[in-house]
């Protein structure tokens, strides 16, 4: 019997972000939050729907020479909350830290009540939300105080 070796299907980045255990299917999701690719050098790989010992299936995103910041990073977890992130120097992955919601999200996703004043066009207010739930992700609307869940803040990234 012959032993069959896990092939590496992504190719290593020489520095850069990796994103690991992303939920699966919404990479897509937090590129746009990242608003990548926006720019010409930024490689980006994508391994969308792959079997993982820890969530089952997952997504994995790779950028190229770019780390990105700690604050970018916990924006994700509303969309991936149990992704892991591992920043890359010539070849090593010389940090590796869990995405941790925060307790409060500000301009990244709208409440879905349209009779919330953060959604009258003659009001500038900014949306901002009270994280509930961790995971799944529920948050409270600061101002009208509506609960919006999981798959309604994935509906605004589609």
């Amino acid at each position: 019997m012959t032993d069959k070796k896990q092939e590496l299907k992504i190719k290593a980045i020489e520095n850069g972000t990796v994103i690991d255990h992303i939920t699966a299917n919404k990479s897509l999701h937090l590129l746009k939050i990242l608003n990548l690719p926006n720019e010409e050098s930024t490689n980006i790989t994508i391994a969308m729907n792959v079997s993982s010992k820890q969530i089952g299936r997952k997504d994995i995103l790779k950028i190229e020479n770019r780390e990105l910041a700690h604050e970018e990073l916990n924006q994700l977890a509303l969309i991936a909350p149990k992704a892991t992130i591992n920043i890359i120097r010539d070849f090593k992955n010389i940090k590796k830290e869990k995405i941790i919601l925060p307790d409060e999200i500000t301009s990244l996703i709208k409440c879905t009540n349209p009779k919330c004043i953060t959604n009258f066009t003659n009001e500038p207010i900014t949306p901002k939300f009270k994280v509930i739930e961790k995971y799944p992700p529920v948050v409270r609307c600061h101002y009208c105080e509506r609960l919006i869940k999981t798959e309604e803040i994935d509906s605004q990234f589609e």
